[in-house]
Formats: structure tokens, sequence, C-alpha cells
């Protein structure tokens, strides 16, 4: 068992002999093994215990076992001891509020310290456990990945071991450990697996921990591989303009596995598998200007392509007075300047030309509303704002951003989009005031 345990965190490179290490310890017979096979291969550690006080004198039992193991291996030792208050979280199961309080227990004595990482004694059996719960809570191929040797300060050395490996360890070896007894209780998910599923599995496939095992690794390279060839896809297909993200429906309405390439574009800004999956009903149905939000953004399905871009709040309206040279709004710069005739007009819908002597400071800049309405360049009477918009085919995500410039109470410029024609620059014209994108 020592052999083999140092031959694995060799191969592994998992700890440098020189550096201190935390290990995390219940003093249950996973947990406690390791602190033996650690000390056989010569690594250096304290011990971190957290006393829950959920069972009492067993609790307590627990924790003076850890602090003469600290004496008997003569290392340091941390103790944490939870108070009611702790676990009034409503929502939460006592099993989750504990994991999350030893853990950020554990981040704070690994940063307080000088330690190259936390050691925590999850073993095979743990690993196929996590990969049922992960499945059966409807995870994707990442929730098959089960858990790293390292990811990033947290160390697991003993992934490759069966837990009837560390008791035959121990017992070999006459070494004492604790016993949990709400391990026993079927209450909670992971021991209802550990207690009834992988059992009978077992009882049918004598060899399923190894075999599962060697699955799970299997679809965690498939897994790699797709995430390699996703990531090529995504910077080839998904084109980037200003604030906005844009996906061609036939880029990925036609693919194997589009709900996957959906969601894995997605998932990252907050939107769900229910999400692509009602994202997807919209696309097919051939139904434009559907909105669909997560907490921070929005995405639009709009004719034949999908728009992702952040939710914005609404934005305060500002003035530009005559001395102003610069301004912003959603993100893009426009300069201020004054010019005398004869120009070249720029003819840009993003940029504006406007006659000066018509004009009258401060200007105010602000979001459309519905109600607007302008005169637009060519034409004689006036237009909803709203109806130029649908016009112009504005998709729906980009409505909200649009924002108007105003003299008074008229409206002179559709921002990027369109001037009024009352205050275009003519023959005419002897002053101009020249908004241009920077």
């Amino acid at each position: 068992m020592v052999e083999h345990f140092i031959q694995h965190i060799r191969s592994k490179n998992l700890f440098d002999l020189e550096n201190h290490y935390l290990l995390a310890i219940s003093g249950g017979v996973d947990s406690t093994c390791l602190g033996y096979l650690l000390k056989e291969a010569g690594v250096k550690f304290s011990l971190l215990h957290y006393n829950f006080g959920l069972r009492g004198e067993e609790s307590n039992g627990d924790e003076a076992f850890v602090s003469e193991l600290a004496d008997t291996w003569g290392v340091q030792m941390y103790v944490q001891r939870a108070s009611d208050i702790d676990f009034q979280t409503p929502g939460k199961s006592i099993q989750m509020i504990a994991r999350d309080l030893r853990y950020r227990w554990f981040e704070h004595v690994y940063q307080s310290g000088n330690y190259s990482g936390v050691i925590v004694a999850h073993h095979m059996e743990d690993q196929v456990e996590t990969v049922f719960l992960n499945l059966l809570r409807g995870s994707g191929i990442e929730g098959m990945y089960g858990m790293a040797d390292r990811r990033g300060h947290l160390i697991r050395p003993l992934l490759p071991f069966k837990k009837s490996q560390l008791e035959a360890y121990m017992v070999a070896h006459r070494l004492p450990w604790r016993i949990d007894s709400s391990n026993q209780k079927n209450v909670y998910k992971r021991n209802f697996i550990r207690n009834e599923m992988m059992p009978l599995i077992e009882s049918g496939f004598p060899n399923a921990l190894e075999l599962l095992g060697g699955s799970f690794q299997r679809v965690k390279d498939t897994g790699k591989a797709f995430f390699y060839l996703f990531e090529q896809w995504k910077s080839e297909t998904i084109k980037h303009e200003g604030s906005y993200q844009y996906l061609e429906m036939q880029s990925v309405i036609n693919l194997p596995g589009r709900s996957s390439m959906l969601y894995y574009w997605l998932r990252d800004y907050g939107f769900s598998t229910a999400d692509i999956s009602d994202i997807l009903k919209v696309a097919e149905s051939g139904s434009t200007g559907k909105l669909f939000y997560s907490s921070e953004y929005s995405l639009n399905v709009d004719r034949d392509v999908f728009i992702l871009g952040k939710v914005k709040g609404t934005m305060d309206a500002f003035s530009i007075d005559e001395t102003d040279i610069l301004f912003q709004i959603n993100g893009e710069k426009y300069e201020v300047l004054h010019m005398q005739s004869p120009v070249t007009i720029d003819k840009s819908s993003q940029n504006a030309m406007l006659d000066r002597d018509k004009l009258a400071f401060p200007l105010e800049i602000r979001t459309w509303a519905h109600g607007d309405k302008m005169i637009p360049l060519g034409m004689k009477h006036e237009k909803k704002v709203s109806d130029i918009l649908i016009d112009m085919k504005v998709p729906m995500i980009q409505k909200r951003d649009v924002k108007v410039m105003c003299a008074g109470e008229e409206i002179v410029w559709l921002i990027g989009l369109r001037i009024s024609d009352r205050f275009k620059c003519d023959d005419f014209s002897k002053k101009i005031v020249y908004f241009k994108k920077a």
C-alpha cells in the first residue's frame, strides 16, 4: 500500500517534500490512513479538524482522537468548532452547510500561513458517488469528470484507492480510527448511494468500482477533446461587434448536438439547459424578436441570427454644451467638432453633420421613448421612432440601447442610425457641428 501510494503521488507530482501542507482530518479511517501514508512518504503537514458538534460527545471524541494523533505524529493541529447559528441557513441541507463551513475555514487557514496545499482524503468510492450525484442532478459531460487529483491548492492523493484498501492497511498495522455513526443513515443522498446503490451494483459486477473509474476517465478524455473542438468552432463562428455577440442560426441549428453547442456558449452568461430548449423551439418555429433573459444578459432570436448582449440599466439623460468636445454612450465615444462650410458631407449613419444655426444648445441625449417622432433624412413628414426602428430591422435586443439627441423638444439625431431632415446641412449652411465616432 505504501509503495503504491508513493508511486502514485510521484507520478502525479502532487507534493514537494520541501514544502508544508495542511491535512483535513476527521478521525475516520480515510483521513487517518492518509495521515499515516503521508508520514511514510515524508510529506510535511499540519492537521485541520472541524468539530461540527452534530453528534454530541461522539464529535468531541473525534476531536480528542485527532489531538492524540497530532501529538503522536508531532504535528501542529488547527481546530474549528461550529455553533448552532452556523447552521441557520434557510433552504440548505445540514450537509451542504457543513461542507461550505469546512472549506471556507480550510481556505482561511491556508491563506493565513505558508502552506502549499490542503490535502483531503477522497478515495475511489467518493469519486464514483460524486459522479452518480452529478448525473442525478442533471449534470452534463463535465459532471462525469469526477474530482481531480489536484485542483488549485486542493490535493486528493487517494482517488486511485478503494476504501477496503485503506481499511486493510489500518487493520494490518493495528492502527485505530473513529467511526462516524451518521455515515450509516440514508437520509443523505451520498449515504444512500454508498449504502444501498453501490453494494447492489457490486453484487452483480464485482469489479464495478474499477470499471466505472475507467469509464469516467475515458469520458473525461472525450470531454477534453470536445471542448478543444468547441473552442475552435466558437472562435470561427461567433462574431463580436461592440458589446454584442452574433451567431448565425445556420452555423448551429443543423449541427449534431446543437443543444450542447448553444449551452456551452451561453452557460457562462447565466442561461440554463431549460433556456436552451426554449430558445431552440423559438428558432425552429421561425418566430423573430423573442428575447430570453438571464440575470445579466439577454439573447435575441432575430430572423437568422442569435444576438447576445448584456442587460443594461436605463441611462440617465445628459446634456451636451457647445463647449464640449467629447461624449460617450453605450461604450462608444463621439467627438464634437465645429466646422465652417464648405465641407464634404459625411453620409455615414454612424456619424452626424448638423446645421449649427438650426440647433439650440445645450443638446440632450436620452433613451428613445414610445411616442417619440422625428422627420427622417429624405422625408417630409414625421414618423414614429418605433416605426423607423422596425423599418431598419433593428433587432429587439438593440432597440433598448438606441439613444436620441434632442434640441429642445425635437429629435435631431437617432444616434448611429438616422439624422433629422430638418437639421441636415444644405447649400445654405455656414456653420456645422460634426458628431463623429472616435
